[in-house]
């Protein structure tokens, strides 16, 4: 009875984490909107990706103890991410601003560093961390090569009214417009490490929970 309440609480978990990742970075490829403040939204939309990967990949790889599944749970993200954009589409909004699945690769770097150290928890945690953190802003450039420009969208896709997020203000100069991918993996090479941990110990605190 155990195990199978161990796997259900697993489950669940996963679900939870895939589910609110994909709430979180659901706007993640639409920082090119923002044209004022495109880049500063492109680095704290980057690290917030970062986070939200790198907690729930790590938790499902802990969890299992097989490399892979880091990967299997960006392709998860992925997909509840297209599923919800194609949601969007069917209400109207422009499908050009396509979530492109940037967080496979660094997933891959996840699990290939668990398989290189042995599964080692602590490795993962630092060097894992470490390159997600730092690897994530540069593949998420991707998003900003695919989607369409705005102006044309928008031209494209009449709106009756904007939503106040998107009412033009006056042009600003974001404070981090001169590197945002170096501020991103710098910012997330840090953070990720302390998510990683945060992962590790979610499973931690599941098993002990599940003991009492």
């Amino acid at each position: 009875v155990m195990v199978w309440l161990r796997r259900c609480t697993h489950y669940l978990f996963i679900v939870v984490v895939a589910v609110n990742s994909t709430l979180l970075t659901i706007n993640a490829g639409d920082y090119i909107f923002y044209t004022d403040w495109a880049w500063t939204s492109y680095t704290v939309f980057s690290i917030s990706q970062t986070l939200m990967l790198i907690v729930g990949a790590t938790y499902y790889l802990t969890f299992t103890g097989v490399p892979g599944t880091a990967t299997y749970y960006a392709l998860i993200m992925t997909v509840y991410t297209w599923v919800a954009k194609g949601a969007w589409f069917a209400l109207g909004y422009p499908y050009d601003f396509i979530v492109t699945p940037v967080w496979l690769p660094s997933a891959m770097l996840l699990d290939l560093v668990y398989w290189a150290t042995k599964k080692n928890k602590h490795s993962l945690i630092l060097f894992g961390g470490v390159l997600v953190g730092m690897s994530l802003p540069l593949f998420n450039m991707v998003n900003l090569i695919t989607v369409a420009d705005p102006l044309e969208t928008a031209f494209k896709y009449p709106r009756p009214t904007l939503p106040p997020y998107m009412t033009p203000i006056e042009p600003q100069v974001g404070k981090f417009y001169n590197s945002p991918v170096a501020l991103g993996a710098g910012a997330g090479a840090v953070l990720a490490c302390t998510f990683a941990a945060l992962g590790c110990k979610l499973n931690t605190w599941t098993y002990r929970w599940m003991a009492a």
